[in-house]
């Protein structure tokens, strides 16, 4: 008997599954590096965020609340919506984790876009259901294609909206369209990771429909616009049913007591949420505008980054093009696990980062080595 054979075996598709791989977050230059890569807040936490968070210094021997009463009571005010229709997580991540978990068994489907985020695949693989993906039109999501592709096994629609890594949206009209046609077992999960940032007057991120049917959740985080990406904070708003099932099925201490002190005095400090949105609308275009001026394909984005796409570019690849940016303390992310070869993800970052990010670019596109 082989030595492999004698090892505790997994689940059967676990070894499927592919792992996923985060940005990187270091270059092998000298000097400072502008991590653009993981598509965080380049203005970092809330100093109330940081000063809460430091404040739980001499009660880490204290479990947390198990509820995390007071952020989804934070949460909840913030919103206008019930505090018991709300679960916290470690971040987004556990949350699709528990409703995977919670509504998918083998013989089941679950469906994702094309180029939506790699964790959807990840936990559908992990609870034995199939994973079903559904063209995109223009890099958009298409609500057409992910209804022809519902069938009587599809448990699940996962949508990323905004979505990572193309910056595109659905329209709430669209978004309402998909979950009026989608069968009442069925669950749409709207991912609005991005959700801070979009400033377009058709788009919604979902607690509207949350809170008029039992069969959405929406999920957010506080590791995009909020800063919080290191304490890994996120929530989702459910139909009672659903915040029934998730919160039986998480931990029962999944948030940690800095990350809650810090998640409440995060949502209070609404000035610096704004800044961090006005940095962005500020920055994004600026990015956009100047890529596109140096022969760059650009796609529109509502999140804090952008895709950028090197096709036709004679021979500009973007493996040479981040490998051109690392040299030069640039970090950003390959797409080639999104199935976009010739893309580049690039968040926007502070003032400095972006001004570099542009440098680079401009003297990689102008022929620099």
């Amino acid at each position: 008997m082989s030595e492999q054979a004698q090892l505790p075996r997994p689940r059967g598709g676990v070894l499927d599954i592919a792992a996923y791989v985060p940005g990187k977050s270091g270059a092998k230059g000298v000097g400072k590096v502008h991590k653009l890569s993981s598509n965080e807040s380049p203005l970092g936490p809330s100093p109330a965020a940081k000063q809460a968070y430091a404040a739980c210094a001499d009660e880490l021997h204290l479990y947390p609340d198990g509820g995390a009463t007071a952020l989804r009571e934070a949460l909840a005010e913030l919103h206008g919506i019930n505090p018991a229709n709300i679960v916290c997580g470690a971040g987004s991540d556990e949350l699709l984790n528990l409703i995977a978990s919670g509504y998918l068994q083998p013989g089941d489907e679950a469906i994702y876009t094309e180029h939506g985020f790699l964790v959807y695949p990840i936990v559908i693989k992990a609870n034995g259901a199939t994973p079903v993906v559904v063209p995109e039109t223009n890099l958009t999501a298409d609500v057409d294609a992910i209804l022809k592709a519902v069938t009587p096994r599809t448990r699940i629609v996962f949508l990323a909206n905004p979505n990572n890594p193309t910056g595109t949206y659905v329209r709430f009209d669209e978004v309402k369209r998909l979950h009026a046609g989608l069968p009442k077992d069925c669950l749409l999960v709207l991912d609005a990771a991005y959700a801070e940032y979009v400033r377009r007057n058709d788009y919604e991120s979902g607690i509207e429909l949350v809170s008029q049917s039992r069969n959405v959740v929406m999920t957010r985080t506080f590791s995009k616009a909020y800063g919080l990406a290191g304490l890994r904070l996120g929530w989702a708003y459910c139909p009672p049913n659903v915040a029934d099932v998730l919160n039986r099925i998480r931990g029962p201490f999944n948030v940690a007591l800095p990350s809650i002190a810090a998640g409440v005095a995060a949502v209070r400090d609404t000035a610096h949420l704004t800044r961090a949105v006005e940095h962005n609308d500020v920055w994004l275009p600026k990015v956009t505008a100047a890529l596109e001026s140096i022969g760059l394909q650009v796609k529109p984005s509502v999140g804090n980054f952008v895709l950028v796409n090197f096709s036709g570019n004679h021979g500009k690849t973007a493996a040479a093009a981040d490998a051109f940016l690392a040299a030069r303390n640039v970090v950003v992310r390959r797409m080639e696990a999104y199935g976009l070869p010739q893309a580049l993800r690039v968040s926007i970052g502070d003032e400095e980062g972006c001004t570099a990010l542009v440098a680079a670019l401009t003297a990689f596109m102008a022929g620099g080595s």
